[in-house]
């Protein structure tokens, strides 16, 4: 794995063994983040990646222009990887990590954009979305996500097995 483009492209991750993690394919984060970049978003912004596992998606952000990322991760194993990414590739300055649930670091982080990624069979989306404080989530799920109240999906597309999702917060 490594990050795709930006001031770190090509730069390579490492990632814990097992199958604990699922990192955002080269493919899906080059789409998201060359889409962002195309809407003015990353630049300059204040982003958390949420169930971070190795930090694939933050750093992808720090690369392209996001100003700082918080990353929020509890797996042991997978946090060990993300502090050696963003050691090996000297973001601490850029960066917080928090070893906690994703979903109460949401409800505390004022950010402009969250990345969730969380696993596969994660069905919580409703809850996790009402706490969320972003204006903008970019989603990351194995089925494409029901439409919650207080959001509007502007994209949704397939890469492999994985829906990316793009929310904005409505004026409801």
């Amino acid at each position: 794995m490594r990050v795709v483009a930006g001031e770190l492209g090509g730069r390579k991750l490492v990632s814990p063994e097992g199958t604990s993690t699922r990192p955002t394919t080269d493919r899906a984060r080059e789409a998201i983040f060359n889409a962002l970049g195309s809407a003015g978003l990353i630049d300059g912004a204040l982003v958390a990646d949420l169930f971070a596992g190795t930090g694939a998606v933050g750093i992808e952000a720090l690369s392209r222009g996001a100003a700082h990322c918080t990353f929020v991760e509890r797996d042991r194993n997978a946090l060990r990887a993300l502090e050696e990414n963003v050691d090996t590739l000297d973001l601490a300055q850029r960066t917080r990590i928090v070893r906690s649930d994703a979903g109460q670091a949401a409800a505390t982080l004022d950010v402009d954009i969250a990345f969730i990624d969380p696993p596969y069979d994660f069905d919580g989306w409703s809850q996790l979305l009402v706490i969320v404080r972003a204006p903008f989530v970019v989603a990351e799920s194995g089925r494409t996500i029901d439409p919650v109240d207080g959001w509007n999906i502007t994209r949704s597309k397939r890469y492999g097995r994985a829906w990316v999702s793009f929310l904005e917060r409505s004026g409801d």
